[in-house]
This record gives structure tokens, sequence and C-alpha cells, in this order.
């Protein structure tokens, strides 16, 4: 439960960001009160993914993501990452190790910086993602892909979002266990 109530008696915007697994995500009751702020994040987090490979943008997403201790985002990204990129065990592994691919490591700790000390990121970090092959417009990207889950994952989190009881039978028990790197996920529901 959230600690805060932002119900809303729209139910068109309920049932418009139904997860296409047919339930109501969390966090859509959290935006209820401010469906427009939700709209434009959508917006914002679209064009940003639309400008990255998505094995990237979910790579420096799920880094982002982790290093905020955001369990919501760590579960429906790395849920992503192993369906679609890479075994759930080689999952797992990137929530405490490093990818062994250089680029895949360099733009995860990158997007961990972004994520935690943005403040502190130096031409050097940058430099290093250009000798690896990347561009000035690669590298904003994963700023922009860190930056965008930033919002996304502190508002969950400071509002109480908890991960969405799907959770509980969308991943297997270990990689599910592995991903709730902070808040838990709300208890399954009973039918």
């Amino acid at each position: 439960m959230a600690f805060i109530g932002t119900s809303s008696d729209d139910e068109d915007f309920f049932e418009s960001n139904r997860d296409e697994a047919g339930y109501v995500p969390n966090y859509v009751g959290t935006f209820a009160a401010r469906p427009a702020v939700f709209a434009a994040w959508k917006q914002l987090s679209a064009a940003v993914r639309s400008s990255m490979d998505l094995r990237r943008y979910e790579l420096a997403t799920f880094a982002a993501a982790t290093a905020l201790r955001s369990s919501y985002c760590s579960l429906a990204h790395g849920k992503i990452l192993s369906e679609q990129f890479m075994p759930a065990d080689e999952v797992a592994e990137l929530v405490t190790g490093q990818p062994t691919d250089p680029v895949d490591r360099a733009v995860m700790s990158f997007a961990r910086k972004v994520a935690l000390s943005a403040d502190r990121i130096t031409q050097a970090d940058v430099d290093h993602l250009r000798v690896l092959g990347l561009s000035d417009e690669d590298v904003l990207d994963v700023v922009l892909a860190a930056a965008v889950r930033c919002f996304f994952s502190k508002t969950l989190d400071a509002t109480g979002t908890p991960p969405d009881s799907a959770y509980h039978a969308l991943l297997p028990a270990g990689l599910r266990e592995v991903l709730t790197v902070g808040r838990d996920i709300d208890p399954p529901q009973t039918g």
C-alpha cells in the first residue's frame, strides 16, 4: 500500500493503462491524481528509448534502477532483460556483478554513476565510453535513460508504491528475490 492516497474516479485512466498481462500496475494508481505528469513521463521515456538500441537502454535503465535500490524498476527491467536479451542467471549476476562485455560493463557503470553521483562524472568517464566506440549522442542517451529512471524510481519509492503482486507469477523465485533490491513486492493476490 502506498504511503499517500492518489486515487482518481477516472476509470478510463486506469483502463487505458492496464498492463498487457491484464492488470492495472500499482504505479498507475500512484499517478492517478496527476495523469498529465504520467502522460508526460511516458512520452519522455518513449522518446529516450526510441533513440537507443533497446538492449543498451535496458542495461542502462536496469543499472540505474538497481543502484537506486528500486525493486519496482529492477523487477520490471530485469524481466525484460531476461525475456529478450539474456538468460535469467546472467540478469541476476548483473545486480551485484559486472557484465563480461566491456561496452556493457562501461555503460552500466556510467548509468549507475549518473543515478548516484552525477556531480562526480568527469571528462575521463565520457572519454572511456568514447574509446569503447560510443558517440557523444550514445553517451547522452545513457545519461537520459538513467535520469528518466531516477524520476520514476524515486517517485515510486518516495510514495511507498510497492512492486505489483503479479511479479510473484511473472518471474522465477530466484530471479525475483535477487531483483527485489529495495521495497518488497505486494503479497500475492488470493482469489
